[in-house]
């Protein structure tokens, strides 16, 4: 077979592989560049095609290995890029990566700030930091519960003032 006749073979055919692309992508775009695949395959092994076999049987198979080879890649091949709006990827908060450095460094700093704080107001908010209720730690320090709220109240005052970049 020549090469004019191989190529009009092709182009006859071509109309039955456009159903059968757009049945396996489902998608338009993805459907014409298939079909484009399918063809530029057909004819780079034209030398493959045995006369007098059935060729829409071979374009078949050739584009469906096609669409198995390009969805093993794409499995294997995170999308980088979506159709999403960027800005969903910033509010994903599961996915935000943490650099831990800088906030390990401003922990040692709030730790020193705590650590200097008076005896008096220090305990008191550490045992709030650590989760007691006012009611436990006033009975626990045998104070009034007025006075805890107090205590931890110009706790924090401090704290912000010895700490006012956090």
């Amino acid at each position: 077979m020549n090469e004019y006749n191989f190529n009009q073979l092709l182009l006859q055919n071509k109309e039955f592989l456009e159903p059968f692309s757009y049945s396996l992508t489902h998608n338009e775009e993805e459907s014409k560049d298939l079909v484009q695949d399918t063809l530029y395959r057909a004819l780079i092994n034209k030398e493959k095609f045995q006369k007098g076999t059935n060729i829409r049987a071979w374009l078949y198979t050739i584009m469906r290995n096609i669409f198995i080879n390009n969805y093993r890649r794409k499995k294997r091949f995170t999308k980088v890029s979506s159709d999403a709006p960027q800005d969903y990827y910033l509010y994903q908060v599961d996915k935000v990566a943490h650099n831990d450095g800088l906030m390990n460094s401003g922990l040692k700093e709030i730790k020193h700030a705590i650590n200097r704080l008076p005896d008096i107001f220090r305990l008191a908010f550490e045992m709030h930091y650590h989760g007691y209720k006012y009611q436990e730690i006033a009975d626990t320090l045998k104070e009034p519960l007025g006075t805890i709220k107090s205590r931890i109240h110009f706790a924090r005052k401090i704290l912000t003032v010895q700490i006012q970049r956090y």
